[in-house]
């Protein structure tokens, strides 16, 4: 498909440039999309490939948001002065995904001890944030921040049993500190002066 795109001088014609990774792809096109589009299915075709009907669609990305690779790209709004800017986050997806791997990594069945939870805990959360560095990203660490601290005080609390939420004795700087646990949000804005 890439090479025929290119043979034919697609890029020019429907004003588009093709974002892919293995086999997921996105047109970005000025004005010439639902074209684009009908020329690709009818290329697929050709070459015997289908498309998945389900992910595809026909976006304008300065009113509509689309999933690709993880990221959700269009538009996003500036939280301190509410202006309106086109950019990328983490999906929702995404999120959701690395919340299930920190949930299924703090189980009460884990007897490991905690050094070896803690680094292993870290290991996903470093991998995640490592993938996820670009574009606009503090609200989904925040989010990911604060499920991380509410399931290692509970692992913790049930471990220790410890009365009550464990809040005190659990407190998020001791958490994110003596304990070692990963700080997303000191990853973004970096450690503190």
């Amino acid at each position: 498909f890439l090479k025929h795109w290119r043979l034919t001088a697609r890029d020019k014609a429907f004003r588009a440039h093709v974002v892919s990774y293995a086999d997921d792809f996105v047109i970005l096109s000025r004005g010439h999309a639902t074209e684009a589009l009908a020329w690709t299915k009818a290329v697929m075709a050709r070459l015997r490939l289908s498309i998945n009907e389900a992910k595809t669609s026909v976006k304008d990305a300065r009113t509509e948001s689309f999933d690709f690779l993880g990221y959700t790209f269009g538009p996003h709004r500036y939280r301190k002065d509410g202006h309106w800017y086109l950019g990328a986050s983490p999906s929702k997806k995404s999120v959701q995904q690395v919340k299930t791997k920190v949930g299924e990594l703090l189980v009460p069945g884990n007897q490991g001890t905690w050094p070896t939870v803690r680094d292993q805990l870290n290991r996903v959360l470093r991998g995640w944030s490592a993938y996820f560095s670009y574009g606009t990203r503090l609200s989904a660490y925040r989010a990911i921040d604060n499920h991380v601290y509410d399931h290692v005080r509970h692992f913790l609390v049930r471990r220790h049993k410890v009365q009550g939420r464990g809040t005190r004795r659990f407190s998020r700087e001791h958490v994110f500190g003596e304990l070692g646990v990963l700080h997303l949000r000191r990853v973004h804005i970096g450690p503190p002066p």
